[in-house]
């Protein structure tokens, strides 16, 4: 395990734009939207974005090496450009693992690296189960393990770090609704009319974008205020949090030894408050190999929360990519 706060590079890679994009036909009513940058021939890593529902920016590209890694990045189910958008028919954790297979033969990758943070971590870890022989490696950050205790963390713990950001979530609720906020939040957010709808998600996701950061920041809280993020991110958030993330309670532990020897890295800010360190120091604990951490590198950042945005989370993805460049598909 190494705390820091800084690291060799800090800077993204410039800006690039992909080399092809399209749209993977899932089921007959899902569409998912793709992008592949950077070398053609590159080892394959894949972006796997947080949410559930926030959809692919164009700066993800720019965490890894175009001249070496072939950089695949895709819209969840119902998230980003992916179609029909907001859509929560058909939407669960083994969908998602389900499409990223399709997604991988459909480009012909043999095995690709995952980088996922948050809900992303999530995906990356609960695919690495079902698949741990398409998997060379993991970058991951701020650990969600979709459990109860962090669903109730989310909706009512942050209020002791972030009491007022908590009180505006709430406070969007009539006094007769916020005994279950989750259940409130929910049926506005499924509702068709947009006048409906709309406002609750724009609460929603201004509570998570205030909460993200240690020190304010105006980029990260105009990403969460777009409409469409707003919407994709807090419709499709609530409905996994009221299924449970589609998941059993424990299930990424218990089933963590599926992913002995793939070579891991986890960063985690000190601070961060959306998805506190706890999991991200039981998912260490659990590791297979117990205290032999061969395959982990386990990074905490001391002067971090939640976002990858932040200096020394960034320095620390940024270090991870280039250090498993060693690594073969």
């Amino acid at each position: 395990m190494d705390q820091t706060s800084s690291v060799r590079r800090t800077a993204l890679y410039p800006a690039i734009e992909p080399s092809e994009t399209g749209m993977l036909d899932l089921d007959g009513r899902h569409r998912m939207y793709y992008e592949v940058t950077g070398r053609a021939d590159g080892v394959p890593v894949v972006f796997l974005h947080g949410g559930p529902g926030a959809g692919t920016h164009s700066h993800h590209r720019r965490y890894f090496d175009p001249r070496h890694y072939r950089i695949v990045l895709f819209d969840q189910r119902g998230a980003g450009r992916s179609e029909p958008f907001g859509e929560l028919t058909d939407n669960t954790t083994p969908d998602l693992v389900a499409d990223m297979e399709k997604l991988r033969r459909h480009l012909g990758i043999e095995r690709w690296m995952l980088f996922g943070g948050s809900w992303g971590s999530t995906l990356a870890l609960a695919y690495a189960e079902a698949h741990p022989d398409r998997v060379i490696a993991m970058v991951l950050r701020g650990i969600f393990l979709g459990r109860a205790f962090e669903v109730d963390w989310f909706l009512g713990g942050m209020r002791g770090f972030f009491p007022e950001a908590w009180g505006r979530f709430t406070g969007f609720l009539p006094p007769g609704e916020r005994d279950d906020v989750l259940a409130s939040y929910h049926r506005r957010l499924i509702h068709p009319d947009p006048e409906v709808h709309m406002p609750a998600a724009r609460v929603w996701a201004a509570y998570e974008g205030a909460c993200s950061t240690l020190r304010h920041d105006p980029e990260v809280e105009s990403e969460f205020g777009s409409p469409r993020m707003a919407l994709g991110l807090a419709r499709i958030e609530a409905h996994y949090f009221v299924n449970r993330m589609f998941m059993s309670e424990n299930q990424l532990l218990d089933n963590i030894g599926m992913i002995s020897g793939i070579p891991t890295t986890i960063v985690q800010g000190r601070y961060d408050v959306v998805c506190p360190i706890r999991s991200a120091d039981e998912l260490v604990r659990y590791w297979p190999g117990g205290s032999d951490m061969e395959h982990l590198d386990y990074r905490i950042v001391a002067d971090a929360g939640h976002a990858a945005s932040e200096p020394g989370t960034r320095a620390a993805l940024m270090a991870a990519t280039e250090r498993y460049k060693s690594l073969k598909p």
